[in-house]
């Protein structure tokens, strides 16, 4: 049974920064390509950042500069460093996972970043 399991949401006021991490189980993490995903209120699912299995990363616009996705094999888990956060990156974030054209989703942890 796959199992992503997202931890490290939380309020936050702006400048401020936070961590995410997604532990994965049920899959050969190393071959799997993860990803971060975020989708505020009212509005459609975007994606924010993902990193392959041989490591190489990409962002959306809105958040280069201020976010970093890394990932640790030996730990089966992929992180999301957010620096810098502004009240618009509120929203639910979502790990994802992808290999052979098989997804999967974890459950989502919520991030506010307001005074």
């Amino acid at each position: 049974q796959v199992q992503l399991v997202e931890s490290g949401g939380g309020l936050v006021q702006p400048g401020g920064s936070l961590r995410l991490s997604c532990a994965a189980s049920g899959i050969i993490f190393s071959i799997h390509h993860m990803g971060w995903y975020r989708q505020a209120p009212g509005k459609e699912r975007e994606s924010v950042a993902a990193i392959t299995s041989g490591g190489s990363t990409r962002y959306a616009d809105s958040v280069k500069g201020r976010f970093t996705i890394s990932r640790d094999n030996a730990k089966n888990t992929v992180y999301l460093q957010m620096n810098s956060l502004k009240p618009e990156d509120t929203a639910v974030y979502y790990c994802t996972s992808g290999y052979n054209g098989m997804d999967y989703w974890g459950k989502g942890t919520l991030v506010t970043v307001s005074s």
